[in-house]
């Protein structure tokens, strides 16, 4: 049996490895050129320490307080040269990539299909080359070079991590560089190279009420986490508000729909921030969070969306009170995806 272990790096990388079954997460590293540190590799002197946020595993008792303390292993430390995964587990590691001579992924692809779904987002899809493994945590975003153009730009995943085809929904801004490529030049069956996974917002394990909040294109890493709870099932109540500018910009509720079949405990509601809209929830979705959904602070919360619309929320939360059990939060600008933080 093998288990896959998710390192996330200071620096926003995540590599997946393999780990046998009775393998230290230190030796299936190095078994596959990835360095971490280390110094003694016995639990004596705590260089390999990191912080395990999701996964089972045994520590053992041959390590020493002094490389981690019972406080420390209480809040999720480990040292990874004493750790025995027994399920896939995700890694904080407390060093940038480079230093542990690996590097972020590099993928190549073709363009599988563009469609437009509204006046302001694309859907890309790029099929990946044969024998090309993408393994990623539903939430993450990779970058997509633009040919011709010299420059990239990133987009969160809105597929099922280890498909064959890799979907992304994209913003149309008029002139922009990846929205003038989609719209002018591409063709299907055109060569695309990608790079990543990173970042540090993806789903969690879930144990309590989740709440995510999605703003235009924001919505595609949510699509991501939800098609990995319907394949891993969840008994937790899921609530999304997803919250657009116009009638016309939400798109993908088929697939929304799909999911709440699937997953019972999945239920949606849309905003929108026009006036004259003929959606019977209007404003921001800050307007229509109630007590229900925040479970007096007993939830996770996921944030994805435009940086007005993740700053409001962020004060709402602060004006109100509010402490969710945690929150995960990523902003994005046209050019960008910027991780904002995560409690």
């Amino acid at each position: 049996m093998s288990y896959h272990i998710a390192l996330n790096f200071e620096d926003g990388v995540t590599r997946f490895i393999g780990c046998k079954e009775g393998e230290t997460v230190l030796d299936a590293a190095y078994r596959q050129k990835v360095n971490l540190p280390m110094d003694c590799s016995d639990g004596v002197c705590g260089t390999c320490k990191g912080h395990c946020v999701q996964g089972d595993f045994d520590l053992g008792d041959d390590y020493l307080e002094d490389a981690l303390s019972e406080e420390e292993e209480a809040e999720g430390l480990v040292l990874t040269c004493q750790m025995v995964p027994s399920s896939d587990c995700v890694i904080q590691v407390p060093v940038a990539s480079t230093l542990c001579k690996t590097a972020v992924g590099k993928l190549e692809g073709t363009v599988a299909h563009i469609e437009p779904l509204s006046e302001d987002s694309i859907e890309l899809a790029v099929d990946l080359d044969e024998n090309t493994e993408l393994a990623f945590l539903p939430g993450q975003y990779i970058h997509i070079d633009v040919p011709g153009s010299g420059e990239h730009r990133s987009y969160s995943f809105s597929s099922l991590p280890g498909e064959k085809r890799a979907t992304f929904l994209i913003r149309n801004i008029p002139g922009g560089v990846m929205s003038a490529y989609l719209t002018e030049r591409a063709q299907q069956g055109e060569r695309l190279s990608l790079t990543g996974p990173m970042g540090s917002f993806y789903l969690r394990e879930v144990t309590r009420p989740v709440l995510m909040l999605a703003g235009g294109t924001g919505l595609a890493p949510f699509l991501s986490m939800l098609a990995q709870l319907v394949e891993k099932g969840c008994d937790a109540p899921i609530h999304m508000i997803y919250g657009v500018n116009k009638d016309d910009h939400l798109v993908k509720l088929e697939a929304l729909d799909a999911f709440a079949e699937k997953l019972p405990s999945f239920s949606y509601t849309t905003v929108v921030v026009d006036e004259a809209s003929q959606n019977p929830r209007k404003g921001y979705v800050t307007h229509h969070m109630d007590q229900q959904v925040l479970n007096d602070g007993d939830v996770d919360v996921y944030l994805c969306g435009p940086p007005p619309m993740v700053d409001a929320v962020l004060h709402y939360f602060d004006d109100q009170g509010i402490a969710p059990q945690s929150f995960h939060y990523e902003k994005f600008t046209p050019n960008q995806v910027k991780q904002e933080g995560a409690a």
